[in-house]
């Protein structure tokens, strides 16, 4: 095999369409516009979306809801998920992320604690909220719950 004798796979490659080369090629003349009209015009041609002056559609369906950029979003974790774990683990915002407990992990302020399950398991849980009801169980279990900025 030689440099020079390399060439693309059969059917990898299509041929150029010249434009406006005579009638002999198949694309002279009008150069595949068609005839006058906006689509035939240089820089011819409507926005993605543009009905014609009718109002567009994003514009006519109802908006609702809003999203707030600056809104805090924590990794949520139930005492459920906890109750799992060996006694005297300590869970913290890396443990969750490694071990795979919660289900997005990703732009988190931080790690929250929800009450919902049962924890019979004394564990050290470090987080940076809890709810009223996960603090208590934890506490009751035998645990400690630690806020942490």
């Amino acid at each position: 095999m030689r440099i020079d004798t390399l060439s693309p796979a059969e059917g990898a490659t299509s041929r150029v369409k010249r434009l406006g080369r005579g009638i002999g090629s198949g694309h002279g003349k009008t150069s595949c516009k068609g005839h006058k009209g906006q689509w035939a015009r240089s820089g011819g041609g409507v926005r993605p979306g543009f009905e014609g002056g009718q109002m567009p559609l994003a514009r006519r369906i109802p908006k609702r809801g809003f999203h707030n950029k600056w809104a805090t979003s924590y990794t949520i974790v139930n005492l459920s998920q906890l109750a799992q774990l060996a006694k005297g683990t300590v869970v913290d915002f890396a443990y969750v992320s490694e071990n795979g407990l919660a289900k997005e992990v990703k732009n988190s302020a931080g790690l929250k604690v929800l009450g919902a399950g049962e924890l019979k398991v004394a564990l050290t849980v470090k987080a940076a909220k809890f709810s009223e009801s996960a603090k208590a169980a934890i506490e009751k279990a035998g645990g400690t719950a630690e806020i942490v900025e």
